[in-house]
Order: structure tokens, then C-alpha cells, then sequence
């Protein structure tokens, strides 16, 4: 997979759709720090796959919600590879 930027995601639209601070969700992931938080929802970097499904979780939508422009991307490379 060629992706040369991070995709968007939908992680602080759906943060603020469950009405949740970045503070109480790193709470509930048992963060430090809201920082890591800030990064995930700014395309800085990816939680890893537990974190992923906990924020899933958290904001009640599946996995492939909060990342829907990369997973339409990785689906776009493997039609490709076929």
C-alpha cells in the first residue's frame, strides 16, 4: 500500500458527537496524557488495534466508521491487486 499522507478520520467528530472531552476519553483508556488523543485525531499517528476498538467502543460506531477514507483506500489497492 502507496499511502503518501494519512488519510482523514472521524475520530473527533465522533468524540464530540458522544459528547466526551479528549480528557475523559483518555481516561477511559487509561492515557496520561491527552496528547496521544490530539495526535490520533489530527492524522499524526494511529492508535494501535486494541485502542482502536475501545475508542469504537466508546463512541458506539464500528472501527471501519472512525478511518472510512483509509479503508477506502487499502480497498482501492487490493482491487488493484487483483
Amino acid at each position: 500500500m502507496r499511502i503518501s499522507q494519512r488519510p482523514a478520520n472521524h475520530l473527533r467528530f465522533y468524540r464530540k458527537r458522544a459528547d466526551l472531552q479528549q480528557k475523559q476519553v483518555a481516561e477511559m483508556l487509561g492515557l496520561k496524557s491527552t496528547s496521544i488523543i490530539s495526535r490520533w485525531e489530527n492524522s499524526v499517528s494511529y492508535p494501535d488495534l486494541i485502542n482502536a476498538f475501545r475508542l469504537a467502543i466508546i463512541y458506539g460506531v464500528m472501527v471501519d466508521a472512525l478511518y472510512a477514507d483509509l479503508r477506502r483506500l487499502v480497498k482501492y489497492d487490493i482491487g488493484k491487486m487483483k
